[in-house]
């Protein structure tokens, strides 16, 4: 018995709208796959970064939409950088 619609983010968002939260969700997570593999705590990144811990905790959790210069400055701290490349067409 399903309890959730498989379906939801497709009949809720726009085509658009939902691409750019795949990538939001997938910036975010390859953040925190960098941080993990570098072993590097939330509190440890703060002071690397200057970005509060709170503030990574949130972008981490998806609780919050993180400015480009926030995700910037964590993602330097843990020597990564942003790449605009063409995105790969869908159907």
């Amino acid at each position: 018995m399903k309890e959730w619609n498989d379906n939801f983010d497709r009949e809720i968002l726009t085509a658009d709208e939902l691409q750019v939260s795949n990538l939001r969700v997938s910036i975010i997570s390859e953040l925190i796959k960098a941080r993990n593999n570098q072993k590097i705590s939330q509190r440890e990144l703060e002071r690397m970064s200057g970005i509060r811990q709170p503030i990574i905790s949130r972008l981490e959790s998806g609780a919050t939409d993180p400015m480009l210069d926030t995700v910037l400055k964590l993602l330097a701290s843990l020597g990564m950088t942003l790449e605009v490349v063409p995105m790969k067409r869908v159907g």
